[in-house]
């Protein structure tokens, strides 16, 4: 077998043959490179480390016949050169037995001017282990402060590049290189009965503070020698900014248009249509997406794989740009494709890869809202996040990892953990005080979810529904 046949191509070179290759009337084709390190560490111990590598090959034919068009979606891993041909024979095969395709648009067609296809020629990038290089330093420091303390520290921090290109028979050429970085960090007591949690998102690594996020780690276990038993009930409750943006993030991902329309969401308007533009929070919050956010910036076009309610395969390359979701406390938008935007009358908003909630003139830590808090209770994270009602986006989940009883202003100790029944829509028309908005990473979504920015607020009955077993 020759060399050319056992070959394995460029990005690039995959996007230009395969698109070569397509018979069908329109074709789009997305190449993803992508490279990951990561550090694990357990009982103050580094336990291993490693670097990976992927690359996907997606084609996405289009057969089109007057107004309607059909399509199929083809996703493999590590193809060869001699493959891509096979992978869009399947793509256009796939497309021939499919039903006509709701959300059928034109192809985006390519913007005026050299910028379109800026980097696109270039290699792909790749994270590697000294990424880590600072980060490991403090570690290690970090690792000797806990156990000369008597405490334990686990976690892993990973990092992952991953180039994406993006072609299609319309002509587009678009590249977008997407760093993705996090640390998860627990430390628990000597006898393990005690068990705190930090976390935190990063593009680069260069900007984690180990040292003061151990500190606080040790703060929180301190706090946790005196337990005090709870009933459930609704509390006066600190969300620390992880707590929000999980919680947040599942509202972001309730928000799509199509769903609303058809009647299904919290977000539907009774009697038809949606809520944009009514009020949704007591404070004049604003929680908004933007591509060029400073510290989370993300694709700055829309790059879908496939199609759902909430994305359109006919939308990719489409540009995006800051889309405020809520603004000044009333909806401003939801999730659109070009499609539901004919639908709903408004404008084209599709999904960003971030989110950060913010509010006018906040400042403020989470310690400033608890010198200010009489009686209430502190959480540090959430977890098992489930839906039970997406007309209210009635959401129910666990504490965990801590949660603590304020009392004048300062922490006495640590409480059980409970079931909690809320719904982030409602929650929001609660949220009494607003902190300073800083990067955060969500402790349930960080697989899937790690650029935001939140603030700590302070919620009026927050719904504590059972008490739990869980640590």
């Amino acid at each position: 077998m020759s060399g050319e046949v056992q070959s394995v191509p460029s990005p690039q070179e995959a996007v230009e043959r395969a698109l070569a290759a397509a018979k069908c009337d329109d074709c789009i084709v997305i190449a993803d490179e992508g490279s990951s390190a990561n550090l694990r560490w357990a009982g103050n111990s580094l336990t291993t480390n490693g670097v990976s590598r992927a690359r996907q090959l997606t084609v996405v034919a289009i057969s089109r016949s007057g107004d309607q068009a059909r399509v199929g979606v083809v996703s493999r891993a590590g193809v060869r050169t001699d493959q891509i041909g096979d992978v869009v024979a399947e793509a256009e095969a796939a497309a021939a037995e499919a039903s006509p395709a709701e959300d059928a648009q034109p192809l985006i067609a390519p913007a005026a001017g050299p910028a379109e296809s800026a980097g696109f020629d270039l290699p792909p990038t790749a994270t590697e282990i000294s990424v880590f290089a600072g980060f490991a330093a403090e570690l290690g420091a970090a690792l000797g402060t806990a156990a000369s303390a008597g405490r334990k520290l686990y976690g892993f921090a990973e990092h992952q590049l991953t180039s994406t290109y993006l072609g299609t028979s319309a002509g587009l050429r678009l590249r977008h290189d997407q760093p993705t970085g996090r640390l998860e960090l627990n430390a628990k007591s000597a006898d393990l009965t005690r068990s705190a949690w930090a976390g935190a998102g990063t593009r680069d690594f260069t900007d984690v503070d180990v040292t003061t996020l151990e500190a606080d780690l040790a703060q929180r276990l301190d706090w946790a020698a005196r337990s005090v038993e709870l009933p459930a009930g609704r509390y006066e409750t600190l969300l620390p900014p992880t707590a929000v943006a999980d919680l947040l993030i599942y509202l972001y991902w309730s928000a799509g248009a199509k769903d609303a329309l058809d009647g299904r969401t919290v977000f539907s308007k009774p009697g038809g249509g949606t809520r944009i533009g009514e009020e949704l929070a007591s404070l004049p919050l604003s929680l908004h997406s933007d591509p060029a956010e400073p510290g989370l910036q993300c694709a700055p076009f829309v790059i879908a794989h496939a199609s759902s309610r909430e994305s359109s395969v006919f939308d990719n390359g489409l540009r995006t740009g800051r889309t405020d979701w809520i603004a000044t406390g009333r909806l401003g938008a939801l999730t659109q494709t070009r499609h539901t935007a004919r639908l709903s009358g408004q404008p084209v908003t599709p999904a960003i890869d971030n989110l950060v909630l913010t509010a006018p003139g906040a400042t403020g830590s989470v310690a400033d809202l608890v010198s200010r808090t009489k009686s209430g209770l502190l959480l540090t994270c959430l977890w098992y996040i489930r839906e039970v009602d997406p007309q209210t986006l009635l959401l129910t989940g666990l504490t965990r990892d801590g949660v603590y009883l304020v009392e004048n202003g300062e922490v006495t100790g640590a409480v059980n953990n409970f079931r909690f029944n809320e719904s982030p829509v409602g929650m929001l028309s609660r949220i009494t005080e607003v902190g300073a908005t800083v990067p955060t990473l969500p402790r349930e979504w960080s697989d899937y979810f790690t650029r935001a920015a939140m603030p700590a607020v302070r919620v009026e009955g927050f719904n504590m529904s059972s008490v739990s077993q869980a640590s």
